[in-house]
């Protein structure tokens, strides 16, 4: 994000946040709703079929800065598109609907408008790039933001869970993930050689 920050600090890119995924238990970043909305269509796709997506949880303002920061978190590359495109603000309005998290996003959202106002004179959405990241520089590393931006880092946190829970259980976000599962298979010989060498049963340990 900040430029002074590039060597000391991980960016938020998609190849750094899957190794995040792949480090921590699925239950831990996927609100419980996303695996229903796992067979969702892409943003696109449901606007051709309906019309432009009306927010129903959130407020105009509130919902446009979800898209910016959605795909600041999960932005578009070569292999796939944008949180945006696979209908993730679209989930996170819906979902905010029937949780508790509704309060902490707002809140959030807030407190974004504010210190970027005091940065730059603009809310975060009006933000040029630059700000809106060295903003987010403050709040998306917890154990090194401050402690006055607490409020900032538990936004934070709950926003990149959504945004990850809603991208990885779209179809698109499905098709990005190096997952070979949900296939069929003519046989099963049982597990490889190789992967069972790696597990504590197979070198005499007790799971």
């Amino acid at each position: 994000m900040a430029d002074d920050k590039k060597d000391s600090q991980p960016t938020l890119d998609r190849r750094g946040l899957l190794k995040v995924l792949s480090a921590v238990p699925a239950a831990a970043l996927v609100p419980a709703a996303a695996i229903a909305a796992a067979e969702r269509p892409a943003a696109g796709q449901a606007a051709a079929a309906a019309g432009p997506y009306q927010p129903k949880t959130l407020n105009a303002h509130e919902y446009k800065t979800v898209q910016v920061l959605s795909d600041i978190i999960v932005p578009a590359d070569e292999r796939s598109g944008s949180a945006t495109q696979a209908g993730v603000p679209e989930f996170i309005d819906d979902w905010l609907g029937f949780s508790a998290g509704l309060d902490t996003v707002r809140g959030g959202i807030v407190w974004l408008d504010l210190e970027s106002n005091r940065a730059c004179g603009h809310d975060f959405v009006d933000a040029p790039g630059a700000e809106q990241k060295k903003l987010l520089d403050r709040i998306a590393y917890p154990k090194t933001a401050a402690s006055a931006d607490a409020a900032g880092v538990a936004f934070f946190n709950r926003m990149r869970d959504l945004v990850l829970g809603g991208f990885y259980s779209s179809k698109m976000g499905v098709q990005d993930l190096p997952y070979l599962g949900n296939k069929m298979l003519p046989e099963w010989d049982g597990c490889p050689a190789e992967v069972l060498a790696k597990l504590p049963l197979a070198r005499g340990g007790s799971q």
